[in-house]
């Protein structure tokens, strides 16, 4: 299926318009300057910038959304990844994500710093009309899964898996407050950590404090962008620290990780379309591994 026939259900859901230009992203000298710049983020432009065409165009496995999309369809696949428990880091306003986790895990817990993201996700479980429609990812992830599951039996599957939507600041050392009572036999984060931090150091603690809600020996899958300085969301010009994948491997090195797949993306010319600067995008499968 083309891009076109992608593109008009994305639209209905979500059409742009435009937009103020966005002023500078202020210096991010601390983790409170972060949480400040994010209260203009616009989950409305962030979603069109970013999970629309052209960056979503599922006729080309070359494209970096079907890029992600098989990546975690992949590491699922596997068989090593599943469990009672599943925590989404930093889960924004997308579910794309948990499309291939859902069939592996009893619950799965979607978390977001910003109130207006969170209530997003709700409305989506809830299958509110004016929810962004995310039909063309279920069914391009139910083709690529080649289980002979339909795509509405995916997205009720995912609805009801997804029983907490919880504040969480991965800043704290208890990044969501209080303990769960258990801790989570898998992770994902996309996109989050490189996003709201500073600077290296502060992306290596918040990769610590995060780690802390994993069991020993679970699964970690994060995805994140490579050499990204900012992106934007509406009004909001966000800071990004940039990392390489060599900052990643060593920061997933400090927290305790070892890293079985890494793979990195070059984003093509087509798809630098002045809302972000990155490079690329990283997705890595890890495991914690037991303190010694």
């Amino acid at each position: 299926m083309g891009r076109l026939a992608h593109r008009d259900p994305l639209r209905r859901a979500y059409k742009g318009g435009s937009q103020p230009r966005p002023a500078d992203p202020p210096a991010m000298s601390s983790t409170a300057a972060v949480r400040e710049s994010y209260q203009k983020f616009n989950p409305r432009a962030y979603l069109q910038n970013n999970y629309m065409p052209p960056r979503a165009d599922f006729s080309s496995e070359d494209c970096v959304v079907p890029w992600k999309l098989r990546c975690l369809a992949e590491a699922f696949a596997a068989g090593e990844i599943h469990g009672r428990t599943l925590i989404d880091v930093g889960s924004g306003p997308t579910i794309y994500q948990l499309l291939s986790a859902c069939d592996h895990f009893e619950e799965i817990i979607a978390t977001d710093f910003l109130e207006v993201n969170r209530e997003v996700l709700r409305r989506w479980v809830r299958g509110e009309p004016s929810s962004f429609d995310w039909s063309p990812y279920i069914r391009h992830v139910c083709r690529i899964e080649g289980k002979g599951e339909q795509w509405k039996e995916k997205e009720k599957k995912l609805r009801e898996k997804l029983r907490q939507i919880l504040p969480i600041d991965v800043h704290q050392a208890e990044p969501l407050g209080s303990p769960l009572g258990r801790l989570a036999d898998a992770l994902v984060s996309t996109f989050c950590l490189e996003a709201v931090s500073p600077d290296r150091p502060s992306f290596e603690r918040a990769l610590r404090n995060i780690t802390a809600l994993l069991k020993p020996g679970g699964h970690f899958l994060f995805i994140g962008a490579l050499e990204e300085s900012f992106y934007l969301a509406g009004e909001a010009k966000l800071s990004v620290v940039p990392v390489s994948e060599a900052d990643v491997r060593e920061a997933l090195g400090k927290a305790g990780y070892q890293i079985h797949d890494f793979r990195s993306y070059v984003m093509p010319p087509s798809l630098q379309i002045g809302v972000d600067d990155t490079r690329g995008v990283f997705f890595v499968h890890a495991q914690k591994q037991p303190v010694a």
